[in-house]
């Protein structure tokens, strides 16, 4: 069952600059949809039309077959949230509390469920104990969880994240990505924009590849990185296992099918090429 919907979506700017040209897709309840693309190739500005901050200039979009040109902001932003890249532009509450609770209160919540959303949202995301910390006093990392904890509080059906990871380190990047995952199993329809591409196959679904404004492919991760040629037409790369064994098929004659992504396929592979050697 689709929860978003898009159709022949187009998208200029004021100065009549083309931004989204065409975009045809739909995102399946309970999905984890990663849309990527270089910078500039559209990302951002098609998260906030799904997200409802932007309209389209032409074309529509359909949030559970309901257009959402028709759904009152209120509800929408209950629906639907949204984690920015930079949590800066996100938090501005005093403490953590204070900033999670925002959300629940503008529902019109008592005092004790907007209580309980804080205390179960910050659970989640493994930041109970910084409950009445000051927001200024976290670090980057942590401001990134309490703004999904933000989210979290306002029991969305989905939520859209751009670039969740970047200037995160290693760490971090885990803690998130396996965070997301964790509640995407849990039932969150999930829509990532990345250029991140090695994250892909290790936790998404699905993929929509945009370039310049227009969907170039989409489907499995496996289907998508698939065509080299046209992964590094849309200024991406293949994840680095994939491209390890692109260079041994290429270069050392190595008889490889299908490119693998993870490094558990790449072993996989390794053995059948090698049986008995290792």
């Amino acid at each position: 069952m689709s929860i978003i919907k898009a159709e022949n979506i187009y998208f200029n700017y004021p100065d009549r600059t083309k931004v989204l040209e065409g975009l045809n897709f739909s995102i399946e309840k309970g999905e984890f949809l990663g849309i990527l693309g270089a910078n500039g190739s559209g990302k951002t500005t098609l998260l906030r039309l799904l997200n409802g901050l932007l309209k389209p200039t032409q074309g529509d979009i359909y949030l559970e077959e309901k257009n959402m040109r028709t759904i009152n902001k209120s509800e929408l932003f209950s629906k639907a949230c949204t984690v920015f890249q930079d949590p800066d532009d996100q938090l501005f509450s005093p403490t953590v509390a204070q900033d999670i609770a925002f959300g629940p209160t503008n529902m019109g919540l008592s005092k004790e469920e907007i209580e309980n959303r804080v205390c179960n949202s910050l659970s989640l995301v493994e930041m109970l104990k910084f409950k009445d910390k000051l927001i200024h006093n976290l670090s980057y990392g942590q401001k990134k969880r309490i703004c999904l904890a933000g989210v979290l509080a306002m029991g969305p059906r989905v939520i859209f994240l751009d670039e969740p990871t970047a200037s995160l380190d290693p760490m971090g990047v885990s803690i998130i990505m396996n965070l997301l995952k964790k509640l995407n199993t849990d039932g969150v329809t999930m829509v990532m924009a990345t250029h991140c591409v090695d994250l892909v196959p290790l936790f998404l679904d699905r993929v929509i590849i945009l370039n310049e404004g227009k969907v170039i492919k989409e489907g499995l991760p496996e289907k998508v990185f698939s065509d080299p040629e046209m992964i590094r037409a849309a200024k991406l790369r293949l994840p680095q296992i994939g491209h390890l064994f692109e260079i041994l098929k290429k270069k050392d004659n190595l008889e490889i099918d299908n490119l693998p992504l993870t490094i558990g396929e790449a072993r996989r592979q390794i053995l059948e090429l090698f049986p008995g050697k290792m």
